[in-house]
């Protein structure tokens, strides 16, 4: 076992995603800060495209290597970008619910609700997701594989 009880492979796993997942964060930002600054873009066309830009990020970064060792194909990607939409809509419902439910309407409040709050819930699912929906075929962590219902 590793630290607290979590096993090696899974804490390897765990890292693999987290590296993969910041790659991709760094891509997304820097990619929409040069399409809102220096392109001339409008923020939701900068978003999007930087969305997708993250996205394949994450997915090359998963595929290539914490999940090396699954088959990779473009119905695996189509599910992971469904996947990260899932958590962008978590984010976005974790700030409709602080800023119009609960009334929690400061700039500092929709960054906490937003990418503070539901960044955590939908990394948890992006986790979930990606290892069991599109990466599913991988060994799981007693070598048995997760495809089996494992």
């Amino acid at each position: 076992m590793g630290a607290g009880g979590v096993s090696r492979p899974r804490l390897r796993e765990l890292l693999g995603f987290a590296i993969a997942g910041l790659l991709a964060y760094a891509a997304d930002l820097a990619l929409f800060l040069w399409l809102r600054g220096p392109a001339g873009a409008d923020p939701l066309t900068a978003k999007a495209v930087s969305f997708v830009a993250g996205c394949s990020v994450a997915y090359a970064g998963n595929a290539l290597g914490t999940y090396r060792h699954a088959t990779r194909n473009l119905r695996q990607y189509g599910i992971f970008f469904a996947v990260n939409v899932a958590g962008a809509l978590v984010q976005l419902l974790c700030i409709l619910v602080s800023h119009y439910g609960l009334g929690f309407t400061s700039p500092r409040a929709d960054t906490v609700s937003g990418a503070g709050i539901g960044m955590v819930l939908a990394t948890i699912l992006r986790f979930w997701g990606t290892r069991t929906l599109v990466f599913r075929s991988v060994r799981g962590i007693r070598g048995e594989s997760s495809e089996a219902g494992a």
